[in-house]
């Protein structure tokens, strides 16, 4: 695909999402669209979005457990970057109408004491490299008309990431076991689903270990202080206006987000 055509669907995407519309999927419009390609357009998207005054603060893994594949009807691991503009503080309602179609997820999110630059990079390495994990809700959001989505569709769309709130329960994953931790997801004080770190690539740190690697390759570090989103070990959840979820890790604490207004879609 032409450098034309990717900074033409990337600044597509970034309007897509300051004006809380979608778009028709990529796939459909470019049939040969290759992951290299949507990659490339991701990063045009990322660029507009750094032009706008965000900065980076961090990285995602998405579409790594089965439930969230199964729903998606993509079958490996993608990334996105985590900017500045993307971050809610817990406590605070997100105010749906910021998003388009809003679905929530679950997971450990790892904060980084040190530089990590793959290739190479293992699993040990990623626990050696963090400061801490918390329990962390990932608001995911499409701009992808009806989530009709390929793995082009959501690389492309920057991994489908909407905003992310971080718990306060800081945990040191030396001590604390992240593969057999489970995870427990409440919506409006009802149980909604059980999880466990194992689902994700078998462990949490696998899957960020992945993700070092894979940016590695393309000349890009994990810097300290970074957010690192270690993928979803919950189903997707819609959520509306009055829902409150919380996500409970075992040995760790929880995470509590609130939601008022409705999405645009």
């Amino acid at each position: 695909m032409d450098e034309s055509r990717i900074r033409q669907l990337g600044d597509e995407l970034f309007d897509a999402w300051r004006a809380r519309r979608t778009v028709p999927p990529l796939v459909e419009r470019e049939p040969d669209i290759a992951l290299e390609d949507a990659y490339r357009i991701q990063s045009r998207y990322i660029e507009r979005r750094l032009a706008a005054g965000e900065t980076i603060v961090g990285k995602k893994i998405g579409v790594t457990s089965k439930p969230v594949q199964d729903f998606l009807g993509v079958f490996q691991p993608d990334f996105g970057q985590l900017t500045s503009g993307m971050v809610h503080e817990e406590g605070e309602a997100i105010d749906l109408g910021t998003l388009i179609q809003p679905k929530a997820e679950a997971e450990l999110a790892f904060v980084l004491k040190e530089d990590l630059r793959g290739p190479g990079v293992t699993a040990m390495d990623v626990i050696r490299a963090t400061d801490y994990v918390v329990p962390c809700f990932e608001i995911v959001d499409s701009r992808i008309t009806d989530w009709k989505i390929r793995i082009q569709d959501t690389v492309a769309d920057n991994a489908s990431c909407g905003v992310f709130v971080l718990g306060g329960s800081r945990g040191d994953p030396r001590r604390l076991d992240i593969t057999l931790a489970g995870m427990v997801l409440e919506k409006n004080g009802e149980l909604h689903s059980t999880g466990v770190g194992a689902a994700v690539q078998g462990s949490p740190a696998n899957a960020v270990a992945w993700l070092a690697n894979t940016l590695g390759e393309l000349g890009i570090p994990f810097k300290a202080g970074e957010v690192i989103l270690s993928g979803s070990q919950s189903a997707l959840v819609p959520v509306a206006d009055g829902d409150e979820l919380v996500c409970t890790v075992g040995g760790l604490g929880s995470c509590r987000v609130k939601f008022s207004g409705r999405s645009a879609a």
